[in-house]
């Protein structure tokens, strides 16, 4: 019992002292206690807090009220501009500019890349070229059907390209020029060319056989044969510049006013090492490039990243990318399933090759392309108008969109 009144006196006089303390501990953040000792059933420890009531116990004690309607938000577009643009190409020439053209084909002036601002539309819309062969070539079938009766016939194979499938340019491609097959001298792809000339009014594209001395020697005659007609050649290479064929290229397009296709293989600095040749002998508004366009299913991802990042360095300021680009979406059907016959899973190869063809376009043209080289008529009509959509601005109904998780398309 006295200890039990010992120790109600004891804290009776803590308690009375506690003013004291309190003012001696002011400003004190840190107590050490000697010779201490306690029980611990007599701790008792006060933790202050803020007036205020914590998250927890708010949202405990809160009121639930159900939102009747959702807080209002406004999205404001941010414009992003980029300090340079892509140079414009102009391919052909009419009879005031010196040429025999009815019409030319301008490409290139992208201020920004692909789809990157919609309120920034394409300068020029993208060109389709379709192809022409001085020489009978292995074609699948489902191509060889719709150009059959004008195969050994390359200026009329030109005709049916521009009056029945609208093309915008036609593509030569003079194969039978190569020394592995015909070897055809220059002289005989003049005739070729010119004919084509005289069977069209169109910008021309003309393509070599990859022989880097017997490209030289055709695309210099042919550009004297047709100066003035801005033709594109296609193409020059590296292996040109080896080879000390280049130069000869070059000048003669530079003479003849033409304009020079260059190609490299998936490498930008192999792209703007060959840029930086041609500078020496032509200007840069002579120029196009050619990065490579590989088939779906064949590395189709790889083309689009490089063709994607030569457009943001173009745009950012790297002037030896700054040239219009062109897609041989032609190389689709170097893919084997686009028109082989496989299961009937995989659909019609009829309707296959030109579904190829038309994602490999496509896929690309979201990277920017200027110009196609294409084959199959369905692949040309499904480009253009899929083109016309992705370019078509139309105002948005925000009411109308609450329901997209269940719309049906």
């Amino acid at each position: 019992m006295a200890d039990s009144k010992r120790k109600k006196m004891d804290g009776e006089m803590l308690l009375s002292l506690a003013p004291q303390i309190l003012e001696l501990l002011k400003g004190v953040q840190q107590v050490e206690l000697e010779n201490f000792s306690m029980e611990i059933g007599d701790l008792e420890l006060l933790i202050p807090t803020s007036t205020a009531p914590s998250h927890r116990h708010a949202a405990a004690h809160a009121q639930k009220i159900k939102p009747a309607t959702l807080f209002p938000e406004r999205f404001t577009r941010t414009p992003v501009t980029f300090p340079a643009k892509i140079r414009e190409v102009t391919l052909g020439a009419t009879r005031a500019e010196g040429g025999s053209r009815s019409r030319t084909v301008t490409i290139g002036g992208a201020t920004s890349p692909a789809f990157s601002d919609l309120s920034v539309p394409p300068v020029h819309p993208p060109a389709i070229a379709l192809d022409v062969f001085d020489m009978e070539v292995p074609l699948p079938k489902v191509l060889k059907d719709n150009v059959r009766e004008v195969m050994n016939d390359p200026a009329e194979w030109a005709r049916m390209n521009v009056k029945k499938f609208g093309a915008d340019l036609v593509t030569v491609h003079l194969t039978s020029t190569d020394p592995l097959f015909r070897n055809t001298n220059p002289a005989q792809a003049c005739r070729t060319v010119d004919a084509v000339l005289q069977a069209v009014d169109v910008p021309l594209i003309i393509g070599g056989c990859g022989d880097p001395r017997k490209d030289a020697a055709v695309f210099s005659e042919i550009a004297a044969m047709a100066e003035g007609e801005r033709l594109l050649l296609n193409s020059v290479t590296l292996e040109m510049a080896e080879a000390k064929t280049l130069e000869k290229v070059a000048v003669a397009a530079r003479k003849n006013g033409h304009v020079l296709l260059g190609f490299t293989g998936l490498e930008l600095n192999s792209a703007k090492e060959l840029n930086r040749r041609l500078y020496e002998y032509l200007p840069p508004e002579q120029i196009v490039m050619d990065l490579t366009t590989v088939a779906l299913g064949y590395g189709l991802e790889y083309s689009f990243s490089i063709h994607e990042r030569a457009r943001y360095a173009a745009l950012m300021g790297d002037a030896e990318l700054q040239h219009p680009v062109i897609s041989a979406s032609t190389n689709a059907w170097g893919a084997r399933e686009a028109w082989m016959q496989m299961a009937p899973e995989y659909g019609s190869r009829e309707l296959r090759g030109p579904i190829w063809e038309t994602i490999n376009a496509l896929t690309l043209f979201l990277a920017g392309i200027d110009i196609y080289m294409m084959m199959h008529p369905a692949a040309v009509l499904t480009l253009r108008e899929l083109v016309g959509r992705l370019n078509e601005t139309r105002p948005v109904r925000p009411e109308a969109i609450h329901d997209w998780v269940s719309v049906r398309i």
